[in-house]
């Protein structure tokens, strides 16, 4: 059995790319502005998001060492052939347009806000999943971005971009 042509080798490139990714974001994290006056900062979600990110590519790599280097057996899961990058694959497909979506997400953050952006996204991502409940999918699409926006702007006083819905905060302060 070639082990670099299964899942096991393919989650250690995975853990291992992760985690210079998660080494670099967490560098980046110490540009992040600090607020006077408050106790959670902006950079300290970001920080435990990437440190569990570590965490799981660390446990992803040792996992894979320990398979690839001890016995893996014929009809371990691990030792099936990972999948191709081929971009005609429709699984490829799916990421690059999660990808995109990502990005434009990124794009239209301080034009439309978080609320707006993150119900476009969520709702595209939802679809491409295949989820076809449209009540809930505008339900969810809309709820968890906004109670996700109150937890920032109430909770941990973080102000983030609302595009034109701005009144949004205006209603909050009045609570």
């Amino acid at each position: 059995m070639n082990k670099t042509k299964t899942k096991a080798f393919s989650n250690l490139i995975g853990a291992v790319i992760f985690i210079f990714i998660g080494i670099g974001a967490y560098i980046a994290t110490f540009s992040f502005k600090t607020v006077a006056n408050t106790a959670v900062q902006p950079s300290k979600f970001p920080r435990i998001m990437i440190v569990g990110m570590l965490i799981f590519s660390v446990v992803l790599l040792v996992q894979s060492i320990v398979k690839l280097v001890g016995g893996m057996k014929e009809d371990d899961p691990l030792a099936e052939p990972a999948e191709s990058l081929n971009p005609c694959n429709k699984s490829v497909l799916a990421a690059l347009a999660v990808v995109a979506l990502c990005i434009l997400f990124v794009a239209l953050f301080k034009v439309l806000g978080y609320v707006l952006s993150s119900f476009f996204v969520s709702l595209a991502i939802m679809y491409m999943i295949g989820k076809r409940k449209w009540l809930q999918m505008i339900l969810v699409s809309l709820l968890v971005p906004l109670f996700m926006f109150i937890i920032f702007y109430k909770v941990l006083t973080v102000n983030i971009p609302m595009g034109p819905l701005t009144f949004i905060r205006s209603l909050l302060d009045l609570i």
